[in-house]
């Protein structure tokens, strides 16, 4: 299918992007930056803009670097480029893991980092390690830029806190080098995403839990947090007992009316996935956290 008829400016900066989203406001428009979600959607017909506004030429909204203790990654940063960047594994781990089970090789060489967590699809794998990663949002509009914690930032089924003339410029992680981090999930066997997804990050001493952050894809219509989970296994010995006690309370922090229901798989099925993957994400976070070191 052919997409409806729209105007295509392509964005000198990212400010430069913003003048033009100020000056469309009362049209449709899109941005454009791998293009993975949006083209499809555009030949589909589920997604018309008037204007699409392209961000490839934009360098500044790429990269990833780490500033102390802070790792900044800019929106149209791609996957792969992600996934090469030593200070990623390093300083995010939990995100890495998610990102390395984006689509596939060809989706990870075009999409970007900011565009999944834009769209805020409840079955994409970036929500979940966003929220486990403690992130921060940098949204930039008329105004100028706005940060906004991650928490706050999901607020249901492709709805985020960005307003019509906002758009996301990077994401700012605070280091957790001290910590493990892993993602699992059981992907839809038709598109890839996740039926459901589960991301871990642990700060380990010894063999000790000292903290832990816990979050869901795919569960209901945005990611959330899981922190019965993280809870329930803070403060244990790090084993496969306690990490199947931990994930048997995945589902308390989920509203059992608003799980989602589709094609794919029952509200009922999820649930039971949701403590599956829980505790596979935990357990893959204990077989990290107790791998010998890497030599230098």
């Amino acid at each position: 299918m052919f997409p409806d008829e729209f105007e295509y400016v392509e964005a000198e900066s990212a400010e430069h992007a913003v003048e033009l989203l100020d000056e469309h406001a009362t049209e449709e428009v899109e941005l454009l930056a791998g293009g993975h979600s949006l083209l499809p959607a555009m030949k589909t017909g589920l997604s018309s803009p008037d204007v699409l506004i392209d961000l490839g030429s934009v360098d500044e909204l790429r990269g990833v670097s780490a500033d102390g203790d802070t790792l900044s990654v800019g929106a149209t940063t791609r996957y792969t480029d992600f996934l090469d960047s030593d200070d990623a594994h390093e300083h995010a781990p939990a995100m890495a893991e998610a990102v390395a089970q984006v689509g596939d090789v060809q989706v990870r060489n075009r999409g970007t980092v900011g565009g999944n967590l834009a769209h805020a699809d409840p079955a994409s794998d970036l929500p979940a390690a966003a929220l486990t990663s403690d992130a921060t949002l940098v949204a930039l509009g008329p105004d100028g830029e706005r940060e906004i914690p991650v928490e706050e930032f999901f607020y249901g089924m492709y709805a985020t806190d960005l307003a019509p003339t906002e758009m996301l410029i990077s994401v700012e992680i605070p280091s957790a080098s001290d910590a493990v981090g892993a993602y699992a999930k059981k992907p839809s066997p038709s598109s890839g995403y996740a039926m459901i997804g589960v991301s871990a990050l642990l700060d380990v001493d010894g063999n000790t839990v000292r903290e832990a952050r816990v979050g869901a894809n795919g569960a209901v219509g945005q990611g959330v947090l899981l922190p019965s989970v993280a809870d329930a296994i803070e403060g244990e010995a790090l084993d496969e007992d306690s990490v199947a006690a931990a994930a048997e309370h995945a589902t308390e922090d989920v509203d059992e009316a608003m799980l989602m229901d589709d094609i794919q798989a029952s509200g009922e099925f999820r649930a039971q996935l949701l403590e599956v993957y829980a505790e596979r994400a935990l357990l893959a976070a204990m077989e990290e956290a107790s791998a010998p070191a890497a030599a230098d």
